[in-house]
Formats: structure tokens, C-alpha cells, sequence
């Protein structure tokens, strides 16, 4: 059986590859005028129009004088206490609760279901100065548990990982009741294991979202010790963006390479959770 393709199919198929090229080069390219910035030896290359990629006078002092102007890698450092706190707080609070929006009964679940996704539609320009108010009254302002405790719990996160757990069949759940496993065996035993690329998605959204964050530290950090990477991003760039350039893009490329390891290692779970509905049998 012959498997030449059509000349309509051919020419679909060229086209989408078209597509896609262009759309990878629109991605990647600030990513790598980024990278290409940070190695610069003048600024007067970043201000070129169009922009240049060539690789003509290149060093590696930007990277020393963003230590030397700020306490980079002290924000780092808090970036990551933050984000990884966060998102391991997350995927225990959402999968939890998850499992039992999708698979307890109990009075008032579709209500409060009804409330937590109605949570999603409140912007957090809404809900940061009463956030304010109680972590001033609390006493966690300017330290890292005011940024920490309001990202413990994601609306966003129980919705996802509960239309994943409908998705499983009850088959299972009925088999490890007969085997004598309760609530929690059958959740941590069965339920998990077989969601593995929902909540490795749920987690590289929440460590990239809380990694980017910049409005919550902002208001709720003062002290220049103990903001994150976002913020010490904008005092690299000095009052009125007066920074140099391509110290400015040094420090970006170094607060890119944490996310960027995290997606390229487990982007095949995210691919895989939007392509699968639940298990293949």
C-alpha cells in the first residue's frame, strides 16, 4: 500500500510546520536576545535596532556586578524558599480536597464547591489589602510567612486535580475496598500513583506563578534582605529603569534558568494531563 501523501495533505502539512516555525522563533527569540544581553561587553549593542544575535564582544562580568549591586543571590534564595514551600503546600491542600469533592458525600459539597470556584473570579487586587490588614495584625509582615501562608491553598489547583480524579474509574476504588484499604490507603496507594502528570502540571504552575510573583511581595515585604527575585529584579534596574542593560539581562537569564529546568524536565507530564481524560484500558 502506497503511503504518498496527497498534494492537499502535503501542502496542510507544510503549512502547519510553517506555523509552528514561526511561532517558535516569536518564543524563543527574547529568550534568547535575553541570554545573548547577558553576555554583552556594551550596551550599546542591546539598543540596536533591529536586535543582534552575533556573538562579537562577549564576557562574563555582568553576571559579577549583579552581586555586586544587589543581594541577588539572597533573593534567590527567598524566591526559592517561597516558591517550593508553596507549591508542596498545594499539591497536599488541592489533592486532598480534590478527592473529596470528586469522591466523598457529604452535606453542602456542591455549594462549597460552587464557593471555592467563585473564588477563582475575585482578583488578587481585590483581596491584597484586607490580606494586609491580617497579616499586619498577625505580625508576618516583611517576613516570607506572609508571602507563604495566602499561597497554601489554590482554587485553581482543587478544580484541576478533581476533574482529573472524576476522570478515574470507581472500578479501582471498589477493588482496594474489597482488599480492605480505607479512605486514605486507596487515596495514597491508588489514587495518586495513577495521577502523577496532573499533579506534576499543578505543581509547575504553581512554582512558576509564585517564582514571578511580584505584586504580594511588594506590599507585604519592606525589608531589601528578604524580598524575592522578582522585586530584586526591579531594584537591578534602578529608579527609572536606569540600570545598565546588560546587567539587567544577566540577572534575568539567571532567574530564567530555575523554571526553565523545571519545565523542560517535566513538561512531558504536562502533555501528557492535557491529552489524557483518565487511563487507557
Amino acid at each position: 500500500m502506497s503511503t504518498r501523501l496527497r498534494p492537499g495533505h502535503l501542502a496542510a502539512r507544510v503549512l502547519t510546520f510553517l506555523v509552528l516555525a514561526v511561532a517558535a522563533v516569536a518564543i524563543t527569540a527574547p529568550f534568547l536576545w535575553i541570554f545573548r544581553g547577558a553576555f554583552s561587553g556594551s550596551d550599546a549593542e542591546l539598543y540596536r535596532l533591529p536586535p543582534t544575535f552575533d556573538a562579537q564582544n562577549l564576557t562574563v562580568r555582568n553576571f559579577g556586578l549583579v552581586a555586586e549591586q544587589v543581594p541577588y543571590f539572597r533573593f534567590f534564595l527567598n524566591s526559592i524558599i517561597v516558591s517550593g514551600t508553596v507549591t508542596a503546600a498545594q499539591l497536599i491542600t488541592c489533592s486532598t480536597a480534590a478527592y473529596a469533592f470528586a469522591r466523598l458525600h457529604f452535606c453542602g459539597k456542591n455549594v462549597l464547591f460552587a464557593v471555592v470556584i467563585g473564588s477563582l473570579m475575585i482578583p488578587i487586587q481585590v483581596t491584597i489589602v484586607p490580606l494586609f490588614l491580617v497579616m499586619s495584625k498577625i505580625g508576618l509582615t516583611n517576613t516570607l510567612w506572609a508571602l507563604i501562608l495566602p499561597g497554601i491553598f489554590s482554587a485553581f489547583g482543587i478544580f484541576l486535580l478533581r476533574q482529573h480524579f472524576l476522570s478515574l474509574p470507581r472500578e479501582l476504588e471498589e477493588a482496594a475496598k474489597i482488599d480492605g484499604a480505607g479512605r486514605f490507603r486507596t487515596f495514597a496507594r491508588v489514587i495518586l500513583p495513577l495521577s502523577g502528570p496532573s499533579i506534576a502540571t499543578l505543581g509547575i504552575l504553581c512554582f512558576t506563578y509564585w517564582w514571578n510573583d511580584l505584586l504580594l511581595p511588594l506590599v507585604m515585604i519592606s525589608d531589601t534582605e528578604r524580598q524575592t527575585l522578582p522585586v530584586g529584579l526591579v531594584l537591578l534596574a534602578g529608579r527609572f529603569s536606569t540600570g545598565s542593560l546588560g546587567t539587567i539581562a544577566a540577572g534575568i537569564a539567571m532567574a530564567i534558568v530555575p523554571v526553565l529546568v523545571v519545565f523542560i524536565a517535566a513538561q512531558r507530564y504536562i502533555v501528557q494531563s492535557i491529552a489524557s481524560s483518565g487511563l487507557k484500558l
